[in-house]
């Protein structure tokens, strides 16, 4: 017997310079209910910037969504975000019964977002 999916979910990452900044972006959208979980993986990014080979040690942040929120959430990250242009790929998914309907739970009830404190800087964009 086949398990039950809920197809739902969304998947959205990211990357940020560092840990400090990776858990305080974590941390702001989970407070403001647009994501449920956010799974965080230092990572080694090589990237093409301005002409050049570039390196980074980076923090990967794999962000855990419905489909109602990706606006929002896509908004809140790229006002929070340390880089002027930051990675943002999307894709949907399919998660169990039980899991879609806890992140449902856990994410706000209104996916309006009242406008935070601009974080923007400026780093390059990266992997």
């Amino acid at each position: 017997m086949a398990a039950r999916i809920d197809p739902e979910v969304v998947l959205a990452l990211t990357t940020e310079a560092g840990s400090d900044q990776a858990q305080a972006l974590a941390r702001e959208l989970l407070a403001l209910g647009l994501v449920a979980c956010v799974s965080l993986q230092p990572v080694a990014s090589l990237y093409i910037w301005q002409g050049r080979l570039e390196q980074s040690q980076e923090v990967q942040l794999l962000l855990k969504t419905d489909a109602r929120r990706l606006p929002a959430l896509a908004a809140a990250v790229h006002r929070l975000h340390s880089y002027d242009t930051p990675q943002w790929l999307t894709w949907p998914a399919s998660a169990s019964v039980g899991y879609g309907a806890w992140l449902r739970g856990s994410l706000s009830p209104d996916a309006a977002v009242a406008a935070p404190a601009d974080r923007s800087g400026d780093a390059d964009p990266a992997g």
